[in-house]
């Protein structure tokens, strides 16, 4: 097996505490809301938690997609969460997961900005390829912009 680390950062004119919240803690009741895609959250295992197992299924291209996640840690008062991608249409093949952690840390402005670590786990020991990488970051960024935005245009949540 492989395990191959790429790095990536995503900054945030919204503060760490209201992302951390919206993002972390309240995000199977969030992103069904504002992600257009017919997402839907469910708890497989777990109280919702660290430890949780969820399954996410969306829509792609007109065509059902789902992952399966497991929640693996978070820490509010650190600003700090991980998950792993350990089932489903997410992971390329030759993958057995992906783990993401991400950081949050105060950035300019009263923003922040979030120090992705993600860490491919391949069933052989070839790294996944460069369309694989810039995908997982882009879906990423993808996230935060809309979770931003929505925390942009209501400012007294969270």
């Amino acid at each position: 097996m492989g395990v191959f680390t790429y790095h990536n950062e995503i900054a945030s004119s919204v503060t760490r505490s209201r992302l951390f919240k919206a993002f972390v803690l309240d995000f199977d009741n969030l992103i069904p809301k504002i992600m257009k895609m017919g997402q839907n959250i469910e708890i497989l295992e777990g109280n919702g938690g660290p430890g949780t197992v969820r399954k996410i299924t969306y829509v792609e291209g007109g065509e059902t997609k789902y992952v399966v996640e497991k929640w693996e840690a978070a820490d509010e008062a650190k600003y700090v969460y991980s998950y792993s991608v350990i089932e489903g249409s997410g992971l390329a093949e030759g993958m057995e997961k992906i783990t993401v952690e991400q950081k949050l840390e105060e950035g300019t402005d009263g923003g922040c900005v979030g120090k992705d670590s993600i860490t491919f786990f391949t069933k052989l020991d070839a790294p996944p390829t460069d369309v694989v990488v810039s995908t997982i970051k882009a879906l990423r960024e993808g996230l935060i912009r809309a979770i931003e935005a929505y925390l942009l245009a209501h400012p007294h949540e969270y």
